[in-house]
């Protein structure tokens, strides 16, 4: 399966969002929030009002997961890009979203969501990153960044379609790729460096100009098949 194929069967998985006991301006404002992501937002009430201003989320009709609006609503408010493990005592929802298809996200979301896992990768201080950007010239504006990272004990591995001679570089391994899916996918991968707890992803395609679809993990067994991909698809590398 592709990089492609893996965003792909990502966007065909809808999750319902559902509210219940509120108003319908907190429909309207939840299905605002979440218009860039890949979630259907509906409006109940119980017979009886009870218990209160509730969410709940359900997939492929089954419920999942529940919390107050309240909590949802805290929730909401820690949530950044790419959230760091631990932010939220209040996370019932959103472990459950991290990978839910966003849309057409801009070059600054990226960059925001991208930091967060670069970061993490920093402070774990172990482990292996791998990074896509598409292009030579792109990653010459990085270079200061991932040449700072592989000076720490992290194996950091960075990919990109020759568009320009390669840039000089020390301190991770260069993998010059001129396939379709590196050109095309935005992609930042951290191992855990031994903690599954620590695994992240970030992976998107650019399907128009500078419009990118995709999604963020924090599950295991995705970031580690984007992982073995990765390994097995691109393994000669330009040191």
């Amino acid at each position: 399966m592709s990089l492609s194929e893996l965003i792909a069967g990502v966007e065909s998985h809808e999750q319902t969002l559902t509210v219940y006991n509120a108003g319908e301006d907190v429909g309207d404002e939840l299905r605002a929030q979440f218009a860039d992501r890949n979630i259907r937002v509906e409006t109940e009430r119980t017979e009886s009002g009870r218990p209160g201003e509730f969410v709940t989320l359900s997939d492929d009709g089954e419920v999942v997961t529940a919390t107050s609006l309240a909590a949802f609503r805290d929730e909401l408010g820690t949530e950044s890009a790419a959230r760091a493990v631990g932010d939220s005592p209040y996370r019932p929802i959103l472990d459950h979203l991290d990978e839910t298809m966003f849309t057409s996200w801009s070059i600054d979301r990226l960059v925001a969501a991208s930091r967060e896992i670069e970061d993490r990768a920093w402070r774990v201080g172990s482990g292996a990153l791998h990074a896509g950007f598409q292009t030579t010239s792109t990653l010459e504006g990085e270079l200061d960044l991932y040449e700072r990272l592989g000076e720490t004990d992290v194996d950091v591995h960075a990919y990109a379609y020759p568009d320009t001679d390669p840039p000089a570089h020390e301190g991770f391994t260069l993998h010059l790729e001129r396939a379709s899916e590196i050109e095309d996918s935005w992609f930042v991968v951290f191992d855990g460096g031994g903690d599954d707890e620590q695994k992240s992803a970030l992976l998107a395609e650019e399907r128009e100009p500078r419009a990118f679809y995709g999604f963020w993990t924090y599950d295991p067994s995705t970031v580690d098949y984007i992982l073995t991909h990765l390994e097995s698809t691109y393994g000669f590398v330009e040191q």
